[in-house]
């Protein structure tokens, strides 16, 4: 498969299990209503491992412009292949975003509450104080960049298990550090969504609130650009 294809494929089921269970959980008259932020963390953790796996043999399983940009200012990853990589996890992202509007579309029709809807696609923070949620996103997208950089391939190989390390870390980066803005950690997994909220069909939908889409996007960003840098300086 080509790596573009991968990207895409990865991106979108990522996203399609990830939004997918925050609908799953808070839309209402679904049959996980109310299952609550431990739910919402192992099924963005599962949605990490299911995406991983189906890309990783094919592009290395980015599925996130913060771990791209990363892996090239660490030296291990061609910037030329860059844009490429980006616009995979876009496309991959928005497909997921609008699967997940197709699969639950009664249901977001029967949600009065217009945050609520948005809650499905992009990311919402508990207290709105952009350079505070901005904060916040550095460090946890620090984390989980440093955590891919750092870890230790087995010799022995796992398989699909392979993928596990990464879906414990968003396990816990969601479940230690993602209750201030809901964790983005991933520029394209908030955008493309937001993007797709603004276009699709939905009654009552409410504003797709731009004027917060800047902090999910700049954060991973700088957060993913210190954890490289800082690898470099420890690691070499």
């Amino acid at each position: 498969m080509h790596y573009f294809i991968a990207e895409i494929i990865g991106s979108a089921l990522l996203i399609l299990l990830g939004n997918g269970v925050v609908a799953n959980t808070i839309l209402n008259k679904t049959k996980g209503h109310g299952g609550g932020w431990i739910v919402i963390t192992f099924g963005w953790a599962m949605a990490v491992f299911i995406g991983v796996v189906s890309a990783a043999a094919y592009s290395g399983a980015h599925l996130n412009p913060a771990v791209t940009i990363a892996l090239a200012v660490a030296g291990k990853f061609a910037w030329n292949l860059v844009p490429a990589y980006f616009l995979a996890q876009f496309i991959g992202s928005a497909l997921g975003a609008f699967l997940v509007w197709l699969s639950y579309r009664d249901h977001f029709n029967e949600t009065e509450d217009p945050i609520t809807k948005l809650a499905c696609f992009s990311t919402i923070p508990a207290i709105r104080k952009p350079m505070q949620n901005l904060i916040t996103e550095i460090i946890g997208t620090f984390t989980l960049v440093s955590g891919v950089l750092y870890m230790s391939v087995p010799q022995v190989g796992l398989g699909a298990l392979d993928a596990l390390p990464v879906a414990f870390l968003v396990l816990g980066i969601g479940l230690s550090l993602g209750g201030p803005t809901g964790y983005a950690i991933n520029p394209t997994r908030d955008l493309a969504p937001r993007v797709m909220h603004a276009l699709l069909p939905m009654t009552n939908k409410g504003s797709s609130d731009w004027g917060y889409a800047w902090v999910p996007i700049v954060g991973p960003f700088i957060g993913a650009i210190f954890a490289a840098m800082t690898s470099v300086l420890l690691l070499g």
